[in-house]
């Protein structure tokens, strides 16, 4: 690295559930600076959620949040001419971020009316362990545990 890392800012925690995990989620699903409308997105697709399963919705989240989470990644790494893949724990900061970048991109590729709809059905789908975004991190985990024989390469 040629100079500092750069300092992490710190988040304000949402207005509503006062959580700065919220405030990370709707930052990222956040498009073109546009904050207030993803929070409008962000806590009626909690209502809908908490409609659907009769729980509260932000409970929903928390656990579809956790069910999402990888704990392990492959990572390439070129040795000798070959390239391979090579299991690795995430960092906890990785681990937020991915699961809530792979909740968000999977639900807007969901069918629906408005991305409201579409995320309370990815939410509600990943807190039952079920849905795409689920998928992904199995197969993540599926492809780790298949090149466990790589592990020894790790840096």
């Amino acid at each position: 690295m040629r100079k500092a890392q750069a300092k992490k800012l710190p988040l304000s925690p949402d207005p509503k559930y006062n959580d700065k995990m919220v405030t990370r989620f709707v930052n990222n699903l956040m498009w073109q600076g546009k904050k207030s409308g993803a929070f409008n997105i962000f806590y009626n697709a909690l209502e809908k959620v908490s409609k659907q399963t009769n729980e509260e919705g932000y409970d929903v989240w928390k656990k579809a949040l956790a069910n999402i989470t990888p704990s392990v990644e492959v990572r390439s790494r070129r040795i000798g001419g070959a390239t391979f893949q090579i299991p690795a724990e995430v960092r906890t900061d990785r681990k937020i971020s991915l699961s809530m970048k792979w909740l968000i991109r999977y639900s807007r590729e969901r069918n629906g009316r408005s991305m409201a709809d579409k995320l309370a059905g990815e939410i509600v789908a990943a807190a039952k362990g079920e849905g795409s975004a689920f998928k992904k991190k199995e197969d993540t985990h599926r492809m780790a545990e298949a090149n466990k024989a790589f592990a020894h390469f790790r840096v």
